[in-house]
């Protein structure tokens, strides 16, 4: 990898104030600007391949302190074996985020969103997230990558099963049923992180072709398609994730309306946003960005905080 900045003296942070603020602070000031961006990383493990894995040293980058999550990584074992990497050999000890699709059950297997939507029964829908949350954190999960509140109006589009449907109001209502399952306070043990995906339009792909065009005036998307998603931020979820395809010829990764002016702006979004398996890759086959280096800086600049699996690494 060329580095862009210089390695500060290796020393380990020292924590003089117990307030968490003041901590992060302190461990800001600390880092250097390759841990900085390490932070902003999510690699895939070996453990369970969902998608491309694009580079095998993801390890050595947690040594490094240069990866901020780990995804496709779960099991009490499993999980230890990795933490013990970031917080025994890194500079800094930070340890990784763990994140999973937990999409309709992790142990205990339920119906299909779509399938459980048909029964408008939200308190059930409810139950099945907390399981679901129980489940995974005992087995050393921190976050899944739902609820999926894309609304979807064409059954030929593959990912139709993850969500709710077609109905704004009863996607909106399920919404907020599966955060408060899978997230509820975040005070418990047996809770876990929520994300609403996939910011945004994802559902409306032409012709039902995954990751396709996506072209509609500003009065169709927030009448159908950000209900869902403001409803799941209304009930406090913690992270949003972006979409795969372009909105109006602006890929929903380096897409500023969305991520800044709507969801930082307008909605006043606090927590962070991930993007979507290798999509800031993929704006490069969008069209939309020059190379790797160009697809980052778009992403970050847009309003993009994670990487999921290893664009920015690239750029070190």
């Amino acid at each position: 990898m060329t580095k862009i900045s210089k390695k500060t003296e290796s020393t380990s942070p020292t924590f003089i104030n117990s307030n968490i603020e003041e901590k992060v602070k302190q461990l800001m000031s600390e880092m250097t600007l390759d841990e900085k961006i390490g932070q902003t990383v999510m690699y895939a493990s070996e453990m369970d391949v969902t998608g491309p894995v694009l580079d095998a040293n993801y390890l050595e980058y947690i040594k490094k302190g240069e990866v901020g999550a780990v995804l496709n990584a779960s099991g009490v074992y499993y999980v230890r074996k990795i933490q013990k990497l970031a917080v025994e050999n890194s500079r800094l000890q930070i340890p990784l985020l763990f994140g999973f699709d937990v999409i309709h059950g992790y142990k205990t297997i339920f119906p299909i969103p779509l399938a459980e939507s048909c029964s408008w029964d939200l308190d059930l829908m409810e139950e099945t997230a907390q399981i679901a949350a129980t489940e995974s954190s005992a087995a050393g999960l921190h976050w899944t990558f739902a609820p999926m509140v894309d609304i979807s109006r064409d059954a030929r589009w593959g990912r139709i099963a993850e969500g709710a449907g077609e109905d704004v109001y009863l996607g909106s209502l399920i919404a907020k049923a599966r955060v408060r399952g899978f997230q509820g306070d975040l005070e418990s043990t047996n809770n876990i992180l929520a994300c609403a995906k996939h910011f945004a339009g994802y559902g409306a792909a032409q012709a039902g072709r995954d990751y396709h065009t996506v072209d509609m005036s500003d009065i169709e998307l927030r009448n159908t398609h950000l209900p869902p998603f403001k409803a799941a931020l209304d009930e406090g979820v913690a992270t949003f994730m972006t979409a795969f395809n372009e909105l109006n010829g602006v890929p929903a990764t380096g897409n500023k309306y969305l991520l800044d002016t709507i969801l930082r702006k307008e909605w006043n979004f606090k927590g962070f946003v991930v993007t979507d398996y290798t999509s800031i890759t993929e704006m490069i086959a969008h069209g939309y960005a020059e190379n790797l280096k160009h697809a980052g800086e778009i992403a970050i600049n847009a309003g993009s905080d994670m990487d999921m699996q290893m664009a920015l690494i690239k750029i070190i």
